[in-house]
């Protein structure tokens, strides 16, 4: 079983951490142009990345769909769930393709406050950009039938050759063809274009029908609200963090977003466990083997707490290397250095929150995941990160919010995890 999650969790790795290497790419490119174009990526490259995020639905709804059919040894029927999701993602992008034409002013504004070039720059990256969002949604519902079916492979050599061709075509069109920061968003597209025709590629090769089924969609939906819901308590919980963070002042914003770009980044490495659980436990339930699906879990749980184990020992050591590496402004690294102990400490715990995730995603017990979220934001997070502000706690007192937020979550998986409703078997 090692060597299956194993299998599974490599190449999603490589293909979650394909995205933010290109986004390091585009970023030093445009950097080049000067402050105020590379603000203006910042702006509306933020704004865009929430497109992905609030429909992330599609892909980890259709792993753990997909998987359980692909368990019970119908993969026609695991693929088909890629063919609801693809056109559930079609209709969805062409309405967010619409809403960014008509938002993009007005949510560019409320970013860049006053600073109207920055503005009106971010405005035109956005326009053009947006408009590769049904490719981005395709492409997530590409991966999630691909996952469902325990292959990891083609959507890392997809995701890597589109961002690929973006970070080379990128320098050509910003530089080259003189295009400045409109060049950024073309390539974006271009990449984007390029990943979903992959991916549509391998759907239509698989000869399932095309049809689109209401009562699949419909299923579908209903996974996506529980979802939807549990990442807005998510990012309830980091957008709060940075705004504390801001009121506390100039270095403590500085440092608190170098300990979130790091903890994203190592995000990264514990989803992929997550990922592999999903379609291994789906595929486990599927097949009516609960044994087999509890023992994934345990399994993944492991390598969760393992790998976060590591990356606390590491930071632990490079307490005063890292922060450094990120700022040479001596208040900045010392506030990085107040919020860096509960930042190694809470990589343990997250390592086995993301792992369940996945369990949890797998067998598809997302209304519990969506009710956990939320209890934990708004009954742990919120009240210490409060409480770190009116009590002047600090830089370490916002960490210790979120370090409360993943125990909190922790507690919940494990008990949920050893008790046996959430493993449904049956495709």
């Amino acid at each position: 079983m090692k060597p299956g999650v194993l299998r599974l969790a490599v190449p999603a790795l490589g293909a979650l951490a394909a995205e933010p290497l290109y986004l390091l790419v585009d970023t030093a490119v445009v950097g080049h142009l000067g402050a105020v174009q590379l603000g203006a990526l910042g702006i509306g490259g933020s704004l865009l990345a929430q497109v992905a995020a609030q429909c992330n639905f599609l892909a980890y709804g259709t792993t753990g769909r997909a998987a359980r059919r692909f368990g019970a040894g119908r993969r026609p029927a695991a693929v088909a769930e890629g063919v609801q999701a693809t056109w559930l993602a079609l209709g969805l992008g062409l309405l967010i393709v619409l809403a960014g034409q008509l938002l993009a002013g007005p949510a560019c504004g409320l970013l860049a406050g006053g600073g109207h070039a920055v503005r009106s720059a971010a405005e035109r990256w956005l326009r053009i950009a947006v408009c590769g969002a049904p490719c981005i949604l395709i492409s997530l519902a590409g991966n999630g039938w691909m996952r469902g079916v325990q292959d990891t492979r083609r959507p890392l050599v997809f995701v890597a050759a589109a961002n690929g061709l973006s970070a080379a075509l990128c320098p050509l069109l910003v530089y080259v063809a003189g295009w400045g920061l409109t060049g950024s968003a073309v390539a974006n597209v271009a990449a984007q274009t390029v990943g979903a025709g992959l991916f549509l590629r391998a759907l239509l090769a698989e000869g399932v029908s095309l049809r689109p089924d209401r009562a699949v969609v419909r299923a579908q939906l209903v996974v996506a609200r529980d979802l939807v819901a549990r990442t807005l308590g998510m990012q309830l919980c980091f957008l709060t963090a940075a705004a504390v963070a801001a009121r506390m002042g100039t270095a403590q914003i500085a440092a608190h977003q170098i300990v979130l770009q790091l903890w994203n980044f190592l995000a990264l490495v514990l989803d992929s466990f997550a990922i592999a659980a999903q379609a291994l436990v789906g595929g486990a339930l599927g097949a009516g083997d609960r044994v087999r699906a509890r023992a994934v879990s345990r399994l993944v749980a492991r390598y969760g707490g393992g790998a976060g184990l590591v990356f606390a020992v590491v930071l632990l050591a490079g307490w005063s290397v890292v922060p450094a590496l990120f700022s040479s402004d001596h208040s900045v690294v010392a506030q990085a250095h107040v919020a860096w102990p509960w930042f190694a400490f809470m990589q343990i715990p997250a390592g086995v929150v993301f792992a369940l995730d996945g369990v949890l995603m797998g067998a598809g017990d997302v209304g519990f995941l969506r009710t956990l979220t939320i209890a934990a934001a708004l009954g742990g997070f919120l009240p210490m990160t409060v409480l770190a502000y009116v009590l002047h706690w600090g830089l370490g007192g916002v960490w210790a919010g979120l370090t409360l937020f993943i125990l909190l979550r922790l507690v919940g998986m494990v008990w949920r995890t050893r008790g046996e409703r959430w493993a449904l078997v049956g495709a």
